[in-house]
């Protein structure tokens, strides 16, 4: 006769065991879901942040090309600041929620003789290559986005 004694107890450990990686697979899906949404998050801020930087860059051409765009250097990074109501650039880098950093380059254009633009053309004063670019600082990563565009003196 055998004796089936403890055999009982060996089920519901292994019950328990099965029962429990199931728990833990649920909440490690669930904190990696929830990791990913608020990275979603910056990303969608990001690509605000950089379509803003465009716009404030055509308002800028808007308030006078001499004025705002013509003095503004290509060899120069540029940071977005709005205060009293205004736009206005500087060369100190302003954090967005701490963890994005928008900033502004601006490119000379070259035309060639068809009115093109070409890299090897003649020099164009009225039209600069404006690029924006976001950092995104994530724990000990950083992801950059930019976005270019062409703004003429119209």
């Amino acid at each position: 006769m055998k004796s089936n004694q403890g055999f009982g107890l060996i089920e519901i450990i292994i019950g328990a065991a099965i029962v429990s990686l199931g728990v833990l697979a649920i909440v490690n899906s669930f904190n990696t879901y929830t990791q990913y949404a608020l990275n979603n998050q910056y990303n969608i801020q990001t690509a605000y942040l950089l379509e803003e930087g465009v716009e404030v860059m055509r308002f800028f051409r808007s308030g006078g090309w001499a004025s705002q765009i013509a003095p503004l250097s290509t060899t120069t990074t540029y940071y977005l600041v709005f205060s009293n109501g205004n736009w206005a650039t500087t060369t100190v880098p302003q954090y967005i929620d701490g963890r994005l950093l928008r900033s502004v380059t601006l490119s000379d254009v070259r035309r060639n003789s068809s009115d093109k633009i070409d890299s090897t053309g003649v020099y164009d004063p009225n039209t600069k290559l404006i690029t924006v670019t976001v950092a995104q600082y994530i724990k000990s990563a950083t992801t950059t986005k930019t976005l270019s565009a062409y703004i003429s003196n119209i």
